[in-house]
C-alpha cells in the first residue's frame, strides 16, 4: 500500500468520525462538511510525504513496506496521524489564503468563500452574500486548524514525553512562521512601492521563505524527524536540504501562477497577475524594465478584470526582461543546493533515495 493511500484512508476515517459528530449538532453544517471533504480528498500530499520520509530518515528499524499487514488505521504508525495533521493544516492555510487573495478558484473548483457565497444565493438567504461567504470560509479554516491539532495530539499520544515536546515545538514553529509569512505577503502587496528596487528581491524572497518554503518542505521534514528522535545534527542536515528545496518549490509555484496551464493547475492562467502578487519574478522583471514600461505594467498588475490579451502582453514583458529565465536559474540553483546538502546528510540511505525523487518532483512539476 502506498503512503498517499494510507494518508487518504486516514483522512477519510477522520472525516467520517467528524461527520457523525457534526450531524448531531445541526443539519445546517452540511455545506461546511461537504467543502472540508472536497478540500481534504485532493492534493499531491507533498507535506505528508516529506514528513514520513523525515521520520524514515532517522528511524532505521523500519524495513520494506511499513504498511504491510496493517489491519486497521489504529495499527498504523503515529507518523501517519502526524502526516495527516500536516495535510489538514495545509487545507486550512489554503482556505485562509484564498480569502486574503480574493481567489475565485482552488484546484479547479470555487474557492471556499466563493462556494459559500453560492450557498447563500441558492438558498436566498438574507444579508450580504459576500459577508456570509467570507465569514463561513474563515470559520472553516479555523475548524481545519482545530482538526489538525486533534490529529497532532493523537499522533503524540503514545510516544515518550521528550519526543512529544520536540515534535510539538517544531509544529508550533511552523504554525507561527507560516502565519507571519502570510502577513508579510499581504504587507508587500500594500507596501511594495514604499521600498526601493534594490530591496524588493530580498523582501520577496523573505515572503517565499516564511509563507511557503519552510512549511512546505523544511518543517514537515523536521516534524517527522523529531518524532523519530533526531539528533541536532540530523535536524540541521534536513533543514539544509529542506529550506532551499522549499524555496525552489515556491519559485516554481510563482512561475506557474503566471505561465501555468489552467487545465493543469486548476487556476486561471495569469491569476497571480490579476491578484497583484509581488513575487521574485515580478521583482526581477521590474529591475530590468524601462520606466515607461514599468508604469504600464504596474497599472495592470493587480487588475482583476485583466483579459487574456492583457495577460499575454504581461507574460511577454516578463519573458522579454529575462526575468523568467533568471527565476528558472534560481530554481535550479536552490535545487542544486538542496541536493548537495542531501548527499552529505546523516540519514538513512533509503530516505536519501526517496528524497532525491521527491526533490525532482517538486521542482519540475507543472501544477
Amino acid at each position: 500500500m502506498k503512503l498517499v493511500d494510507v494518508v487518504d484512508a486516514r483522512i477519510t476515517s477522520f472525516l467520517e468520525a467528524r461527520s457523525e459528530e457534526m450531524s448531531h449538532i445541526s443539519p445546517d453544517l452540511e455545506h461546511i462538511l461537504a467543502y472540508a471533504n472536497s478540500m481534504l480528498r485532493s492534493g499531491k500530499r507533498f507535506r505528508a510525504r516529506f514528513c514520513y520520509w523525515g521520520w524514515r530518515a532517522i528511524d532505521q528499524e523500519v524495513e520494506g513496506d511499513p504498511f504491510g499487514g496493517v489491519e486497521t488505521l489504529e495499527d498504523a504508525s503515529p507518523v501517519i496521524a502526524l502526516a495527516t495533521s500536516l495535510e489538514v493544516f495545509h487545507a486550512a492555510a489554503l482556505v485562509h489564503d484564498d480569502i486574503m487573495d480574493n481567489s475565485d478558484t482552488r484546484r479547479g473548483l470555487p474557492a471556499a468563500h466563493k462556494a459559500f457565497e453560492r450557498v447563500h444565493r441558492d438558498r436566498s438567504y438574507s444579508g450580504s452574500t459576500e459577508h456570509f461567504g467570507t465569514s463561513t470560509a474563515l470559520l472553516l479554516g479555523d475548524l481545519l486548524l482545530a482538526w489538525s491539532d486533534d490529529l497532532l495530539t493523537h499522533a503524540l499520544s503514545t510516544v515518550r514525553p521528550e519526543i512529544v515536546a520536540a515534535t510539538r515545538s517544531q509544529f508550533s514553529t511552523m504554525r507561527q512562521e507560516v502565519t507571519l509569512g502570510q502577513y508579510l505577503d499581504i504587507h508587500e502587496e500594500a507596501a511594495w512601492h514604499h521600498h526601493g528596487e534594490s530591496e524588493r528581491l530580498e523582501r520577496a524572497l523573505r515572503v517565499v521563505t516564511y509563507k511557503s518554503a519552510k512549511y512546505s518542505m523544511e518543517a514537515p521534514l523536521l516534524i517527522g524527524a523529531s518524532l523519530a528522535g533526531a539528533t541536532a545534527q540530523q535536524l540541521e542536515d534536513l533543514s539544509s536540504f529542506g529550506l532551499p528545496l522549499g524555496i525552489a518549490f515556491q519559485l516554481r509555484d510563482d512561475v506557474l501562477g503566471v505561465f501555468g496551464d489552467s487545465e493543469v493547475t486548476g487556476k486561471p492562467s495569469g491569476d497571480d497577475l490579476r491578484e497583484g502578487k509581488r513575487t521574485v519574478l515580478i521583482a526581477r522583471a521590474e529591475a530590468s524594465m524601462p520606466e515607461s514600461a514599468k508604469r504600464v505594467f504596474n497599472e495592470l498588475l493587480g487588475d482583476r478584470t485583466l483579459d487574456p490579451d492583457q495577460i499575454d502582453v504581461m507574460q511577454s514583458t516578463l519573458r522579454d526582461t529575462g526575468a523568467l529565465d533568471e527565476v528558472e536559474e534560481m530554481i535550479q540553483h536552490y535545487a542544486d543546493t538542496a541536493m548537495a546538502a542531501l548527499e552529505s546528510a546523516q540519514i538513512t540511505e533509503g530516505a536519501r533515495a526517496e528524497l532525491r525523487r521527491l526533490a525532482d518532483a517538486v521542482t519540475r512539476r507543472n501544477s
